[in-house]
């Protein structure tokens, strides 16, 4: 049963580890002499040649602005997380996280630093409080067209990053007029109120356009109380607990006992085992923290281009936008030591002393406050040299500084002094005045920033006549800036502070980068496309990316297309850069549970420990190969569909190895990586502290179907229906020989079914999203199926206003407590937890 319940351990804490100007619409011009039409050429994500044909090569997914409307979403964060692509879930703001404030995007399970995010074909920074992925909360639902996924590695085109795929926002550019539109959102939980609110407004001439957005959106803040599971005792060895310093005196060394004199009955303390064997003093953390941290963010974003002549046109934009985000965790515990005649020692008299693992409750709640703040200005030269070469040519500079203040953290040496002297009293710490309170804690800080700037050019053109047509080129270069830093108080950085994660990283890179794309139309029907990207970095090496691809059109309604090529990620600077940090990780221990007496540890064997989190400056990149194929169907004239595999292989991947990991590595008498260990007490084998960081280490395996059907019909008097079946079946996922897929946090299934009826001024949408159930296992029960559904009716005004009324999870549906991760009542990053959300918008437009 142990052999068991450490292999399962092992797969998880792989999985759990690892998993840590572009359009598409096909737009046509009239010519009302002829009453024919001429296709407009233009530019889609994943490729810097314009097309005609909006199915090309690449298998791109389009969420125009009507979809986002009806979702009933009020983030950009929130929409990526209704995706099919992200098939094993996304990181969303958490509490007591050092990155509360930030939402990610993982596609194809692959992690967030191998999903490239780019606003009008150019590349997001990434946000200073993590240093690998951009924040998708600092961007502004409001200012957005549509989103393009495109599904497949793109490196040869983008660089570093793309190997899962790429996220293209494509921002509102032709708005006429005036728009305001108003939201507000209460879910079923306690807590979790929504609010978005923006006004737009644009212009144009004979020679240029503008176009202005101010926009915000807020989420508050939900405590673990509030939603389901907050009634489950969190399990912590911090409570007020004493272990002697060896194995002379009254008690054994090693082994934590209620501390005497301490009524361990109130407060949210409590006894594991009252009156029993191994009974230890814990605390209920979930009573105090909360799950979802609140997040408001507000933007200012201006676009607008202007035609110089008839051969050139400068073109800009231009955002500020700010985040700001509350997080409430569990009071600060730490181990102080007592020394011999303290009036704390909870032996007097043995001349040792003794350890004390003591929540210091009567502190208050961890409580961080986030401000996040972004700058970004982008202009550039649109133009013609001569009568063959077209030319873009740019120049971007992005800041992103963001501040955290941490208040009620504890100065280990200045309450281990008050506690010495007795000033502060373990046995009545709540009896404690304020100033004594004041004196043992501290309000601590990080400055953080990402500096980015950036120069780019390309030139497209026309080489020779094929078969097909003309064979074009595009070359170009970019030089690309990147400083970060990410800087914690004197304090936090000598280790003085009780209950914080994280140290200090700072670094800077330079990247030179050169890139080709040349097409090649051999028929009317067949065309292959060849790229390639090469990259210099500054800090680690180079790399090269190659690409082909191909698309196949035997008839018109019928288009088969498919992809070969290499990628590669980058080593972040926080990898490479970051200084030691502390972190308290929960992991399944056995020898550790039973160290303490618990006597449900063989159902339960979760405990909390101390690590230690370094960096490694000796990083390599990451090195992928990936293939895919599929084909876009119209067998109806209301009827299409599209089917694409996919296979993606990592080798050598940057995996930050997690405690869970090292610890059943250690079980299992696998090796661990260099300058990782977990270190335990000789005498009771518990966990004392866990080293862990990243490593090149071990490949990784995906392959999976995506697949969309959609339907339009025409129903006379009665209207009109769309509907649209988006899904992707995960049909491997290994690493290191492991198989994930399907198994405990991994669902291989992802649905969305999208359906609006309409009919004159009124239509109704009703959404659905479903998350496959996986199977019990030898520790793991099953786990069912999770579908949601969403409503809403839209009815717009004579008075050119549109009155919205719906609701998100309309069944009040909630998921399972059996999937919970990481610390987790279920698993947060698949689901919330917010239950019904019942929502009303309204928006005017002048």
């Amino acid at each position: 049963m142990l052999d068991n319940r450490l292999s399962h351990s092992i797969r998880l804490a792989l999985f759990a580890t690892f998993a840590s100007l572009s359009a598409t619409a096909l737009a046509q011009d009239d010519n009302p002499e002829s009453g024919e039409q001429t296709l407009e050429t233009i530019v889609v994500t994943g490729s810097r040649i314009k097309r005609a044909d909006i199915e090309g090569a690449l298998p791109i997914q389009v969420i125009d602005r009507a979809q986002i409307d009806a979702s009933g979403d009020v983030s950009v964060a929130e929409l990526m997380r209704d995706s099919t692509f992200a098939s094993f879930g996304n990181f969303r703001p958490q509490s007591g996280s050092t990155g509360q404030s930030t939402s990610d995007i993982d596609l194809r399970g692959l992690g967030s630093q191998r999903t490239l995010v780019l606003i009008d074909g150019r590349r997001v920074a990434k946000t200073p409080f993590t240093g690998a992925n951009a924040n998708l909360n600092l961007i502004p639902v409001s200012a957005i067209e549509r989103i393009e996924i495109l599904s497949d590695g793109a490196s040869a085109i983008y660089g570093s990053d793309a190997i899962g795929g790429v996220v293209n926002l494509i921002t509102r550019k032709d708005f006429q007029g005036a728009e305001v539109s108003y939201t507000r959102g209460n879910p079923s939980v306690r807590g979790g109120d929504t609010e978005v609110g923006s006004a737009s407004f644009g212009a144009s001439g004979d020679r240029g356009r503008v176009l202005a957005t101010v926009s915000y959106n807020k989420r508050g803040i939900v405590f673990t109380r509030d939603q389901i599971g907050g009634d489950i005792l969190g399990v912590s060895f911090f409570g007020n607990n004493y272990r002697l310093p060896n194995a002379a005196g009254t008690g054994p060394a090693g082994v934590n006992l209620p501390l005497p004199g301490f009524n361990c009955s109130g407060n949210n303390f409590y006894e594991t085992n009252p009156g029993g064997p191994g009974n230890i003093c814990s605390f209920n953390f979930n009573a105090i923290a909360a799950n979802d941290a609140s997040t408001d963010t507000s933007a200012l974003f201006v676009s607008g281009d202007y035609q110089i002549n008839d051969n050139w046109s400068t073109y800009m934009q231009a955002s500020v936008a700010r985040n700001e985000s509350f997080g409430r965790y569990a009071p600060t515990a730490g181990q102080v030591f007592v020394p011999e005649g303290s009036p704390n020692d909870p032996v007097p008299g043995d001349n040792l002393g003794a350890y004390v693992r003591h929540r210091f409750a009567a502190v208050g709640p961890r409580d961080d406050t986030t401000d996040e703040n972004t700058y970004d200005v982008l202009v550039g030269f649109r133009g013609r040299l001569g009568e063959t070469v077209d030319l873009d040519v740019g120049v971007r500079q992005f800041e992103d500084q963001g501040y955290i203040l941490g208040h009620n953290y504890i100065v280990r040496r200045l309450a281990e002094a008050a506690i010495a002297e007795g000033r502060y009293d373990l046995r009545d710490p709540f009896g404690s005045d304020r100033e004594t309170l004041d004196s043992i804690s501290a309000t601590i800080n990080r400055d953080s920033h990402w500096y980015s700037r950036e120069l780019y050019a390309t030139a497209s053109f026309e080489l020779f006549e094929m078969g097909g047509g003309a064979s074009s080129m595009a070359v170009g270069g970019e030089w690309r800036s990147e400083d970060y830093a990410d800087i914690y108080d004197s304090l936090q950085a000598s280790g003085e502070i009780e209950g914080s994660a994280g140290n200090s990283a700072a670094g800077t890179r330079y990247v030179r980068s050169a890139f080709f794309e040349w097409l090649f139309p051999f028929s009317d029907t067949l065309e292959f496309t060849v790229a390639g990207r090469f990259d210099k970095y500054s800090d680690y090496g180079s790399d090269f990316a190659p690409k082909v691809a191909f698309r196949w059109q035997p008839m018109d309604q019928l288009t088969f297309r498919g992809s070969y090529g290499a990628g590669y990620a980058a080593p972040s600077l926080p990898q490479l850069y970051t200084s030691a940090a502390f972190s308290a990780d929960s992991v399944i221990d056995l020898r550790s549970c039973q160290a303490v007496g618990r006597t449900d540890c063989a159902a339960n064997p979760q405990v909390q420990v101390d690590a230690t989190v370094i960096s490694n400056p000796e990083l390599k990149s990451e090195q992928s190969k990936q293939y895919s194929f599929g084909l876009a169907a119209d067998p109806l004239d209301w009827l299409n569909l599209t089917v694409d595999y996919y296979h993606t292989q990592i080798d050598d991947t940057i995996t930050n190895v997690g405690p869970q990991t090292l610890v059943t590595r250690q079980n299992l008498g696998i090796p661990l990586p260099a300058g990782l260990s977990v270190q335990r007490d000789p005498t009771t084998g518990a966990i004392v502290l866990i080293v862990r960081g990243a490593t090149n280490e071990g490949d990784l395996k995906t392959n999976g179907v995506d697949f969309s059907i959609g339907a339009n019909f025409e129903l006379g008097a009665f209207g009109t229906l769309t509907s649209r079946l988006q899904g992707t079946k995960v049909l491997g996922w290994e690493l290191d020989g492991t198989e994930f897929a399907g198994s405990f946090g991994a669902p291989d299934l992802r649905l969305g079914l999208n359906n609006t009826w309409t009919l004159g001024d009124w239509s109704v949408a009703f959404n659905s999203n479903f998350i496959d159930g996986t199977p019990e296992d030898t520790v793991s029960p099953a786990i069912g199926g999770y579908t949601t559904h969403d409503l809403q009716l839209v009815w717009k005004a004579p008075w050119n206003a549109t009155l919205a009324l719906g609701a998100t999870n309309i069944g009040d549906k909630y998921p399972s407590l059996d999937s919970a991760f990481q610390g987790r009542p279920w698993n947060f990053y698949l689901y919330d937890a917010y239950g019904r959300t019942p929502y009303v918008r309204y928006t005017q437009t002048f």
